[in-house]
């Protein structure tokens, strides 16, 4: 079983930082490409940023390239999202999610593990 669970959220300034943590329970992690997903009030669930096991290969939202970062440390079994330049339109519930792939998609369906979601609130 792998269960992703999320951290590092809150309130943030226009233009400031965050850095979002995803510690992943199981043995496995390795196995597993990651995925940061997004839900704002009344939207559906976007894609944000994804990454695949080995963190060679990573693919980015158009609207966080260039501010957004993903990463993982398979030795912690934790993803990271660091998040850059925020911008009110940035306010979400951020999701965590594990998939057993080699290369990760942008489709939350393809996902199979999520976790609760940490809060990101960015004011201008």
């Amino acid at each position: 079983q792998v269960q992703p669970l999320e951290s590092g959220g809150g309130p943030v300034q226009a233009g400031g930082s965050l850095r979002l943590s995803c510690a992943v329970s199981g043995r496995t992690f390795s196995s597993y490409a990651m995925g940061w997903f997004r839900q704002a009030p009344g939207k559906e669930r976007e894609f944000a940023a994804a990454i695949n096991w080995s963190g060679s290969y990573t693919n980015y939202a158009d609207s966080v390239k260039g501010r957004f970062t993903i990463s993982r440390d398979n030795a912690k079994n934790t993803a990271y999202l660091q998040m850059n330049s925020l911008k009110p339109e940035d306010t979400a519930v951020y999701y965590c999610a594990a998939v057993a792939t080699l290369r990760p998609t942008s489709r939350p369906y393809d996902y199979d593990y999520w976790g609760q979601g940490t809060q990101v609130t960015v004011s201008s």
